[in-house]
């Protein structure tokens, strides 16, 4: 158990770290969904603009913090392949 004041304090800034950070993958895991549904039903201008808004997405998470640059990257990479065989 914390003893110490800070430790007290790290507790509870990472309790309310951890619910905003949920907050941002559940936001991405979202938009991801997004274009997989899109996907799925073989709609090409909605996956790409699905795609397009999920681009920042990944960005932003990558910038906070929550979510690896690579792992970003190979989802957008994946996605991106998967919407141009589409067409």
């Amino acid at each position: 158990m914390a003893n110490t004041p800070q430790a007290k304090k790290r507790i509870r800034r990472n309790e309310r770290r951890a619910e905003i950070n949920g907050a941002r993958i559940s936001r991405i895991r979202t938009f991801v969904k997004k274009v997989e549904a899109a996907l799925t039903t073989g709609d090409k201008d909605a996956a790409v603009t699905a795609l397009a808004a999920m681009q920042p997405e990944l960005a932003r998470g990558v910038s906070k913090g929550v979510i690896h640059k690579n792992t970003a990257s190979r989802k957008f990479s994946r996605l991106t392949k998967r919407v141009a065989a589409l067409g």
